[in-house]
């Protein structure tokens, strides 16, 4: 193949050329190739396969020229650009090869000492046409490979952005996490140190979930324990008339979920519970989805905290539209008293 493309195609381009260019030309004048003199047949194939070499190989040292200077991008202005030099070149070339050529062997005929314009314009139309045709075709290689460049590249920077706020993200739930764990440390310190240091244990656990553990996706099982050890540590610290009632879908066990997802509904429960102080806290499995949801009682005077849901809320919903594009729903509701959060997921 590498043989065919370097040795007998740009004579077999030098060829096309010229046989193109005297079919036009004899079709207008009536003349016919075969009854024309050998000799002048032969000079004009000899120079067209010339030709041919030598516009094959200034047509590859432009393109090492284009992809050197210029880095391949698909757009209009490259293209009119690279095709402007093609074109300039290709008409210099052939120019200054079949005009001469053309004067010396028909010099006698036509008395005179320059050619027809219409030779003129076959001469630099129909090269000029066949070269933009061999850009194309060349070069629509280079424009797929700049196509597909480009479209990884978008791509890539695209998922590292994402990862990146991803990240940020999630680490926005650590410093409510540590705060609120701290505290509750901090108030058994005096009255119960057996607690405390149960708390402490607790916490590391939490802690080492959240740093260490942090796969691309964890099974659903992992997520339970991870807020049932939560919910115990919230517990420690808060009010007695606290009546919570927790309800885990024992059918919910290996379904592949993304982590830390159903920590805001609780922390923010705790955060904003009262009144009543009532809290349910529900995960059960439905078809394909993963239904949790999580309700409590607030003051009167908060309602309009709670309506908002709280900067844990806001940074879920980012983080679901990023990682379950049209494949959840988050529905919250504040009134009579209560805030109310379903997620529904469809897992993996």
């Amino acid at each position: 193949m590498n043989f065919f493309r370097k040795y007998i195609f740009p004579a077999l381009y030098g060829l096309l050329v010229y046989f193109t260019v005297r079919l036009l030309h004899d079709t207008d004048i009536n003349e016919r190739f075969w009854e024309r003199r050998f000799y002048i047949n032969a000079v004009e194939m000899t120079c067209s396969i010339i030709v041919g070499y030598l516009s094959v190989y200034l047509f590859q040292q432009l393109f090492k020229y284009y992809d050197k200077r210029w880095p391949v991008q698909l757009s209009y202005q490259g293209v009119v650009r690279e095709l402007a030099i093609l074109v300039g070149v290709n008409l210099v070339l052939v120019n200054a090869v079949f005009v001469p050529m053309d004067i010396i062997l028909h010099h006698d005929d036509w008395k005179v000492w320059w050619i027809p314009w219409a030779d003129v314009a076959d001469i630099n139309m129909i090269p000029t046409l066949y070269a933009i045709v061999y850009y194309g075709i060349v070069r629509s290689s280079s424009w797929l490979r700049a196509y597909v460049d480009n479209k990884v590249l978008l791509e890539k920077v695209t998922n590292d952005h994402l990862e990146t706020e991803l990240k940020f993200l999630k680490a926005q739930y650590h410093p409510h996490f540590l705060f609120n764990a701290l505290n509750t440390i901090y108030f058994q310190m005096d009255d119960d140190i057996d607690g405390a240091k149960n708390s402490i244990e607790k916490f590391s656990e939490l802690l080492r979930y959240q740093l260490y553990d942090q796969q691309q996706q964890v099974p659903v099982r992992n997520e339970i324990e991870y807020l049932q050890s939560f919910i115990d540590l919230q517990k420690i610290r808060s009010t007695d008339k606290l009546k919570i009632d927790i309800s885990f879908d024992k059918a919910l066990n290996g379904q592949m979920v993304y982590p830390l997802l159903f920590l805001p509904f609780v922390e923010n429960a705790f955060k904003f519970i009262g009144g009543d102080y009532k809290m349910i806290i529900k995960a059960q499995l439905s078809g394909d989805e993963i239904i949790f949801s999580v309700e409590n009682s607030v003051p009167q005077f908060k309602q309009t905290v709670a309506k908002s849901g709280g900067i844990g809320l806001e940074n879920l919903r980012r983080r679901l539209d990023l990682l379950y594009n049209g494949k959840h729903s988050l529905l919250t509701n504040a009134g009579n008293g209560n805030f109310t959060a379903e997620l529904k997921l469809k897992y993996e």
